[in-house]
């Protein structure tokens, strides 16, 4: 199937798999297919009943077969935009597979509802990720109000309570063309509030955290928006902040006893998972964080180490640029082949101005074997399905 044909194909795809129908934001809705008429009905019949339609099935080796390897590589990258007019220019040229709103992104893009205008530059569909966790972690609480932070929500509020103002942010998200949240937070800490995860955390109490996170992540799916939880493998008890240097965990048995239990219970849940540029004793090579070690990334997609099933969701880095853990000791296009290599699925950073840069330094590491061709396949293919752009 041809690149141009496959976003057309999945257009109702992509909507279900975000567990509802496309909002406003990205450009209208679509009717499901009603239940009493079988997939398989013909058009004839189709036509009387209003039925839309299914989709045409799209293989992964079809999708594959369609793109070069820079296209696949580009689809690996989620990028900070400061407005419409740079992501549309990034997306239209280099076919990236997700753009960021930021703190320092131009809410005019989302208010003035102009995701849309950037999706349609895109030929597969389209990332748009934000982290709106709530509290003090909010890029639009200037467009839909305020949220409490994690730990004010356990504190006040009840878990069903938590649900219903996560699903209603979900909509606000969806309906500004929001398709992915960083969000929530399940780091397990007793930090001070304003320390660098602090009140993000819903608690010191692993089950708390799990129930909490839990209403959280599934108000975000219900209203349309893929949640993503953080960090893995644990930020909560870490010394210091991975924006201004070296992050290191407690060590790996520590970790499993309190840090990864909420990773464990709600990584089968329909979500994705953000790893942290923490370096882990028992785990990660000293000076490698986790974001980049393939140990780490071994550890939650087998599960086995810390009693979790295996997890075939989409892993994400935390931001690669703007946090001195990563930017002290790697340059972006290192940094993002590194995460790459190690099992991450998409590279996250917050400008534009390097994508083609660390595209022109992907394509010599895959040519080279430095960067495994079947590596990119497989990421380009567990992307694709979270977005519904393959089928089978």
């Amino acid at each position: 199937m041809r690149i141009s044909s496959v976003k057309t194909a999945t257009a109702l795809v992509f909507c279900g798999v975000l567990a509802a129908g496309c909002g406003s934001g990205d450009g209208g809705s679509t009717a499901a297919p009603s239940s009493a008429v079988s997939s398989t009905a013909p058009a004839s019949i189709a036509a009387e009943t209003g039925m839309v339609e299914p989709a045409p099935v799209v293989c992964g080796g079809d999708l594959l077969a369609s793109l070069s390897t820079r296209q696949k590589l580009a689809q690996l990258l989620n990028v900070g935009v400061t407005g419409t007019a740079d992501a549309k220019a990034v997306v239209a040229d280099e076919q990236i597979g997700g753009i960021f709103v930021g703190s320092w992104t131009d809410q005019s893009m989302l208010t003035n509802r102009e995701v849309a205008e950037v999706s349609s530059t895109s030929k597969l569909p389209l990332m748009v990720t934000i982290d709106e966790e709530g509290g003090r972690v909010s890029r639009v609480a200037d467009i839909l109000g305020p949220d409490p932070s994690a730990r004010s929500t356990a504190q006040t509020m009840t878990v069903e309570q938590t649900y219903d103002m996560a699903f209603k942010r979900g909509q606000g998200l969806r309906d500004l063309g929001i398709t992915v949240n960083y969000a929530p937070d399940v780091d397990v800490s007793s930090q001070a509030a304003d320390s660098v995860i602090g009140d993000r955390s819903y608690s010191d109490d692993p089950a708390t955290v799990v129930a909490y996170a839990g209403a959280y992540a599934k108000g975000m799916r219900d209203a349309g928006v893929f949640p993503v939880i953080k960090h893995f493998p644990g930020h909560g008890s870490a010394s210091g902040d991975s924006h201004t240097g070296a992050v290191t965990t407690p060590p790996l048995a520590d970790l499993i006893a309190s840090d990864l239990v909420p990773f464990r219970e709600l990584s089968g849940t329909g979500v994705g998972v953000m790893i942290g540029h923490l370096e882990v004793p028992g785990l990660t090579e000293p000076g490698v964080p986790a974001s980049i070690s393939p140990a780490a990334v071994a550890l939650l997609r087998d599960g086995v180490g810390y009693g979790a099933a295996p997890f075939a969701g989409p892993v994400f880095t935390d931001d690669l640029s703007g946090m001195q853990a990563i930017t002290d000791r790697y340059d972006i296009a290192d940094a993002v082949q590194a995460a790459l290599g190690a099992g991450v699925d998409q590279a996250l950073w917050l400008t534009t101005d390097d994508v083609p840069r660390v595209l022109d330094h992907l394509e010599a590491s895959v040519e080279s074997g430095a960067l495994a061709a079947e590596r990119v396949d497989q990421a380009v293919i567990t992307v694709s399905r979270m977005k519904g752009a393959i089928t089978c």
